[in-house]
């Protein structure tokens, strides 16, 4: 069975785990690039300079002596979110949707004390949720009150929409949305549902969980399919212009859908995982061999990579 493994993956253009490292992220994302992805901070700033929104930063802390004028920072914010600046996949994030006297409230209604949540960022800073486990800094940014589009299919949390992009042509996309297995989290990985999206429609697809097709939301019972996703043409542009942005040729690019601000980026992700296909049906490799056959004018605009692919795409799945 092993030996027919290959055969398996070139059928379906199914992109493997060890080609994507080889191929993809070693040949066309620099390693001095990385931190302008790995650091939220450092994107932040990037995405800024190139008018591509993100969620509005509050406070920056940098060092533990920052953290008895937290009180100061955090008034006037009803609502906010602490993260890691160089957290992954999810960690150290804290969703805060209400404050009282003493303490602040989860969306999923828990308490969290002044201690506690200082306690929290002296850790943040301290390292326990960075990459390298080195010390870091702790973002404070605005709360994502998200599209209600994908209320019924979400548990607690911000779901978010994953597009991956190849030399600056978006090759595929899917919708995250949290569950109760993942705490309220969009990361497939903590067992969220990944779902994924017509290319032209910008209409949801196929969703998984777990490695398991499925066709509900196994905590609110909704369906998953068919789900038009507000600015999917948008999101599109924005995804291919962070390779002009950020110089690296493959990456994971995460938004999501505030109900007042659009959409808006989330962070980006050099290593971004494979699931994708599961979601969509459809095999990642197949689709970057096509960009490499792309004509050259595409790549001179990300309009041009946009039209493209949607086109592209869309007749190959046909």
């Amino acid at each position: 069975m092993i030996s027919k493994t290959p055969s398996w993956l070139h059928r379906f253009g199914l992109l493997g785990i060890n080609r994507r490292n080889a191929e993809y992220i070693m040949r066309l994302n620099p390693r001095p690039f990385f931190p302008l992805v790995d650091d939220k901070f450092m994107t932040k700033r990037l995405a800024e300079a190139h008018q591509i929104p993100t969620p509005p930063l509050y406070h920056v802390i940098e060092h533990h002596g920052d953290l008895p004028g937290l009180e100061e920072m955090l008034s006037g914010h009803q609502d906010f979110v602490i993260k890691p600046a160089r957290g992954a996949g999810g960690s150290g994030i804290v969703l805060i949707t209400d404050r009282q006297a003493s303490s602040f409230v989860t969306p999923r209604g828990e308490v969290i004390s002044w201690t506690e949540l200082t306690y929290h960022i002296f850790d943040i800073l301290s390292g326990i949720y960075s990459l390298e486990g080195l010390e870091d800094r702790a973002l404070i940014e605005a709360f994502v009150h998200p599209d209600p589009v994908f209320t019924a299919v979400t548990y607690y949390g911000v779901p978010d929409i994953r597009i991956v992009v190849y030399r600056g042509v978006p090759a595929m996309g899917m919708v995250r949305l949290p569950t109760r297995a993942s705490d309220g989290k969009a990361n497939l990985h903590r067992g969220a549902i990944g779902v994924g999206i017509h290319m032209k429609e910008g209409t949801t697809l196929t969703a998984v969980h777990r490695s398991m097709i499925v066709t509900h939301h196994p905590d609110t019972n909704h369906p998953l399919n068919g789900i038009q996703v507000p600015y999917w043409k948008e999101m599109l542009h924005m995804a291919a212009r962070t390779s002009d942005m950020t110089g690296l040729g493959y990456l994971g690019v995460d938004m999501v859908i505030d109900q007042e601000r659009g959409p808006l980026l989330l962070e980006l992700n050099a290593r971004p995982g494979l699931q994708i296909q599961v979601a969509n049906q459809a095999g990642l490799w197949s689709r970057l061999k096509l960009i490499d056959q792309a004509p050259p004018v595409i790549f001179t605009s990300p309009e041009k990579r946009v039209e493209w692919a949607v086109k592209a795409f869309t007749e190959s799945a046909a």
